[in-house]
């Protein structure tokens, strides 16, 4: 071979090399890129993986410390300065109201007056035949007659024998029995004649009166009806109390009203109280106090007080639903410092009449005073302040101290 061909063939292969080397060099430059772009795409997904995470776990956090503090409502006291008095419920009752039995057995013959019948004291209400108790009278008097004779002829005996006596023609034993024996008699014929007015006086209750004048409420026997003394009727073996009638006085009415103890001195005797009812809107009664219990029921924490209002006109009738109106005696600190908020606020616990307030973002439990019970509301004298946000309806577990948020109010919600 000649040395022009070896000379080519070097350079041929040189040429060679050269290609393959320049090749391999894009190719290994491609795969770091793709590579390194591999590598920051791996890291990226698990930075924003461990960011994710990182996020939940802190939104999971606030929304348990959110989920701890308790939502509530609250009420603003309102101020009770304008209070002057208090209207307290009560039911008119007649002055006098009696049941009328019968005071000896026999048949209803006849009544005279029905519900609603106006009668005056000692009217003739009813007559009942007692044809036993006729008997009964008629045999005590033929006794009586039979005692009086008997007396009469032990008197006679008696008479004689004293005579005899003054002459020694008897014995003074025999003339001590004799006048014994009309002493026994004349004892017999009293207690016969007080049998018999016995009877009379059983008899007499035939007729039934009004012990006075009222009106009739009720009715419950008829003409026929079997009367039992003391009873209006009998059923098997047990007698059952039964009013033939019943009256009531209504021209006087009395009207019982339990007065809270704090209100109490408003309850003076001899004070004109108003009285209004629903039957007649826009009239007011005027009423009196006439007495009252003096004393506090330990129960209801109330005094018991009586009111009178005349009736003679008829107009109110016994059993209405009446609303009484005591006037409060004139305590203008008292009433400087009252408010008035929600019943449903109030915490009944062992330290006493608590409610929560809102102060900050906590809750703190106030121990109060209350006044007056309106029964939506009430009044508290003492221990809260105008400016108090008072939780609505509070949770039986909320203590002093507990983180709490003011829910807040409903679009177009009562303020």
């Amino acid at each position: 071979m000649s040395n022009t061909e070896t000379n080519l063939n070097q350079a041929s292969q040189d040429n060679s090399d050269q290609r393959s080397e320049t090749g391999k060099q894009p190719l290994s430059r491609s795969l770091f890129v793709g590579l390194g772009v591999a590598a920051l795409l791996l890291a990226g997904v698990i930075y924003l993986g461990i960011h994710q995470r990182a996020m939940a776990a802190s939104n999971l956090g606030a929304v348990t410390e959110r989920a701890a503090i308790a939502t509530v409502n609250v009420a603003e006291p309102k101020s009770g300065a304008s209070l002057e008095e208090i209207v307290l419920p009560g039911t008119t009752q007649a002055f006098i109201d009696t049941p009328i039995f019968a005071r000896t057995n026999g048949y209803l013959k006849k009544w005279y007056f029905d519900i609603g019948a106006h009668v005056e004291q000692g009217q003739l209400l009813a007559v009942i035949e007692t044809p036993e108790l006729d008997q009964q009278l008629g045999q005590a008097r033929a006794n009586l007659k039979t005692a009086q004779a008997n007396e009469r002829l032990a008197e006679i005996t008696a008479t004689r024998w004293q005579g005899l006596l003054t002459t020694d023609s008897v014995s003074k034993q025999s003339t001590d029995v004799a006048v014994q024996d009309l002493s026994a008699k004349q004892a017999t014929v009293e207690s016969m004649t007080a049998d018999v007015q016995r009877l009379e006086q059983l008899q007499s209750y035939e007729k039934v009166y009004a012990p006075f004048s009222g009106v009739i409420t009720a009715r419950n026997t008829d003409i026929g009806a079997l009367i039992n003394e003391g009873a209006g009727g009998s059923q098997g073996q047990s007698v059952v109390l039964q009013e033939l009638f019943h009256m009531a006085a209504v021209n006087r009415l009395r009207i019982f009203v339990s007065v809270p103890e704090v209100d109490s001195d408003a309850a003076q005797n001899g004070a004109k109280v108003p009285l209004t009812l629903d039957e007649f809107p826009g009239e007011t009664f005027q009423g009196t106090i006439v007495r009252n219990s003096d004393a506090i029921d330990l129960n209801s924490r109330t005094l018991n007080v009586e009111v009178d209002i005349d009736n003679r006109d008829g107009r109110l009738k016994p059993g209405a639903y009446v609303f009484v109106h005591l006037k409060l005696p004139d305590n203008s600190m008292k009433a400087t410092h009252s408010l008035i908020i929600p019943a449903n606020t109030l915490l009944f616990r062992s330290e006493g009449l608590q409610v929560g307030v809102v102060r900050g973002n906590h809750a703190e439990l106030m121990p109060i005073t209350i006044g007056r019970d309106y029964g939506a509301t009430v009044e508290v004298i003492n221990g809260l302040k105008p400016t108090d946000q008072v939780i609505v309806n509070p949770s039986d577990s909320l203590t002093s101290g507990s983180p709490v948020q003011v829910s807040a109010p409903q679009a177009g919600g009562s303020k």
